[in-house]
């Protein structure tokens, strides 16, 4: 069976991206979401394999909800996604319990990488 994916980040040609790039390589998308509120939520109702996270969003950044979302499963699987200049914010995810991070802009192999090095 395919793993499910939630994809967070609160640009949607972001989102766009990771789903394009997942999809073509057999994951299925359980969800999206915007802000880590949004996230938090959705992780609780879809219960995918792992998550994408875009660290700098509205309403709840995104290291913020990895710690809600590990509060609520302390088996979930976040990747963190950063932009270039964020590695004290990608450090402090990693200590938080992200399982690794991938930096924008994406490059395939790198997120494809990531996500199965954190599954396993």
């Amino acid at each position: 069976m395919a793993s499910s994916v939630l994809i967070v980040d609160d640009a949607s040609f972001m989102r766009m991206m990771i789903k394009d790039i997942l999809e073509k390589n057999q994951y299925v998308i359980a969800g999206e979401a915007e802000n880590g509120k949004e996230a938090v939520e959705k992780y609780k109702e879809l219960n995918p394999a792992f998550v994408t996270m875009d660290i700098t969003m509205p309403e709840m950044d995104g290291i913020q909800a990895l710690k809600e979302i590990l509060a609520f499963d302390p088996q979930a699987k976040v990747i963190m996604c950063s932009a270039m200049g964020q590695q004290a914010m990608v450090i402090d995810a990693i200590q938080a319990g992200a399982k690794d991070f991938v930096v924008k802009p994406f490059q395939a192999d790198r997120v494809l990488d990531a996500v199965q090095k954190t599954l396993g």
